[in-house]
């Protein structure tokens, strides 16, 4: 190597460090002014299960893949065993979550890692270095990167079984299809949702592989669409072979990580015995009784299949919809994506457009489109892998773009890429420590965010360090407070919890009983969310009558005190 591609090495390296230990301090330190969010609890206490029993039966039967949680509670354990201690997962969660959180940077530098690879194997080596930048100053991406929750982790071994898998296809058996496999696994073991991410993404890699290599065209079609079909199904041959090496061999390390704790189904059972009498109820009694596999992946797997088959509500744009929405997500990612990765796409679409077309943001447009049949609709987070895709390519875009023109046109795009850099650094640095309820200019900014989107988008229980140090700030005295989150803290600080959502609420006479002669801090979720309950409904309407005295991030606070 001469000492000029000595020299770009060296300040690749030492770009990616940069963007890499500041994006990790501000998760490190956002994390340590944040309460536990709805979902913490329930993973710290599943995660020590596991490393105590062996078992993942509490994750699996939730849906949840047990990959992270084991990685983010093993420092525990292992001081746990150290120290000759037990920890309880409700009452020291407050010592034990700053641990499992810091667990989720593995992950974050892994997703850093394959997002400075893919840029540079797209657009060279400012390629990888925009995309670092900009997808380790995104909030949303940082704000999730923060917490012990699952989605930075399987967006980060998504990328890394793209990046090997398109790398990887003119070489031997090894890095074609082993690799690719372990990949494959580490992303269905994060989540459930990896399975169809993965099969999805990887048919989007290939095509756009052929077809850049000339071996797929649109010609195919013109003498008829199924001789075309077919002569494209020929093409893939080789790719639907190491497709089901990699499904095959990747769900087979899944299985076999999860384990099982070979017990018989309860819900398998119940259902068997309540079947009509007749030889085939027998027969299912018996295989239900005697098929002691469970729990196990399939378990899992089939869990969050059918959650999102069934659905739910959705809040979105200051309305409760009790069925999920189809534009849900692309009317989100305007809302809560900073306005660089919004303005960008669009501008190199009227002035180079050939520049969007390469793999990470053809994979980006796919599972855009494919969100439109989401019906599991409870934040941005469920497509945190799209916006990671997109920052790559969009950066890669820029890179190519900025090769195919020259003089004021080229400053000018220099400049801009620059400018939506500084632009989203800076969102990250005002919204922090805050980053789950950012939400971009175009939509008023974060303090008003709560207007239209509510959960994990704003307010996911994560606020009640933040109403301690208002009401220790304030010097407020006993605090009323009606709450969205499962925080076991909430039970050793100074508030009086009035859960109106589940007491006899038929207005706002029924209301008033329960918080006169004081304040009450409410959760923006509760006022500005999904139903969920009637009480819930009536409660927050009549509320929302009512001005606010104060807030925090999360939590808008009445007074009662005259009423």
């Amino acid at each position: 190597m001469n000492r000029a591609g000595k020299n770009d090495l060296a300040l690749d390296w030492v770009w990616f460090l940069a963007w890499a230990l500041a994006s990790s301090v501000w998760c490190v330190t956002a994390a340590s002014q944040l309460g536990a969010t709805f979902d913490e609890p329930f993973y710290v206490s599943s995660g020590l299960e596991f490393w105590r029993t062996g078992s993942h039966r509490s994750l699996l039967k939730k849906g949840t893949m047990p990959l992270p949680m084991d990685l983010f509670t093993l420092p525990i354990y292992l001081w746990e065993r150290w120290q000759g201690v037990r920890f309880d997962p409700a009452l020291d969660l407050e010592r034990l979550l700053p641990w499992a959180r810091a667990g989720t940077l593995v992950f974050w530098w892994l997703l850093l890692w394959h997002t400075w690879r893919i840029g540079r194997h797209l657009a060279g080596s400012w390629g990888g270095r925009l995309a670092v930048a900009w997808l380790a100053s995104e909030p949303n991406l940082l704000a999730h990167a923060s917490l012990a929750t699952t989605d930075i982790a399987v967006t980060a071994c998504l990328l890394a079984l793209l990046y090997h898998f398109r790398i990887g296809r003119e070489a031997g058996w090894i890095r074609r299809v082993g690799v690719p496999t372990l990949w494959f696994a580490a992303t269905v073991l994060s989540k459930a949702s990896g399975l169809v991410l993965g099969v999805v993404c990887l048919l989007v890699v290939e095509i756009e592989r052929l077809l850049r290599a000339g071996k797929l065209s649109t010609a195919m079609i013109r003498p008829g669409i199924w001789q075309g079909f077919q002569h494209g199904l020929e093409r893939l041959r080789p790719f639907r072979r190491d497709l089901t090496g990699i499904l095959v061999g990747g769900l087979v390390l899944v299985f076999i990580y999860s384990g099982s704790d070979w017990r018989e189904e309860p819900s398998f059972v119940s259902w068997a015995r309540g079947l009509p009498d007749g030889r085939g109820s027998q027969v299912m009694v018996w295989v239900s009784e005697h098929l002691r596999i469970f729990s196990n992946a399939g378990e899992g797997l089939v869990k969050q299949i059918t959650h999102n088959i069934r659905g739910h509500g959705a809040y979105l744009l200051g309305q409760t919809h009790r069925r999920a929405l189809w534009y849900y997500f692309p009317v989100l990612l305007t809302i809560k994506l900073t306005l660089p990765l919004l303005i960008i796409p669009v501008a190199l679409a009227l002035t180079r457009p050939r520049s969007l077309v390469n793999w990470a943001n053809v994979a980006a447009a796919t599972l855009l489109v494919w969100s439109l049949t989401f019906r599991v609709q409870i934040g941005i987070r469920l497509v945190l892998p799209l916006v990671a895709l997109a920052s790559v390519g969009l950066a890669a875009a820029v890179v190519q773009a900025s090769r195919d023109v020259s003089g004021w046109a080229k400053r000018v795009l220099i400049a801009g890429a620059g400018a939506g850099v500084l632009w989203t650094a800076s969102a990250a640095v005002i919204v922090w420590p805050n980053g789950l309820s950012y939400v971009n200019e175009l939509w008023g900014g974060t303090s008003r965010g709560y207007l239209f989107v509510s959960e994990s988008n704003y307010d996911w229980g994560q606020g009640l360090k933040e109403l301690a140090r208002w009401q220790l700030e304030h010097g407020v005295g006993p605090l009323k407070v009606w709450y969205f989150g499962t925080d076991p803290a909430l039970r050793t600080m100074p508030f009086t919890v009035v859960p109106l959502h589940v007491l006899p609420i038929r207005g706002g006479e029924d209301v008033l009983p329960q918080v006169r002669g004081g304040y009450l801090a409410v959760s923006t979720t509760l006022l500005y969310g999904s139903k969920l309950t009637e009480a819930q409904e009536r409660a927050a309407a009549y509320l929302r009558t009512r001005q606010p005295v104060a807030r925090t991030t999360t939590f808008l606070i009445y007074t009662f005190i005259r009423e």
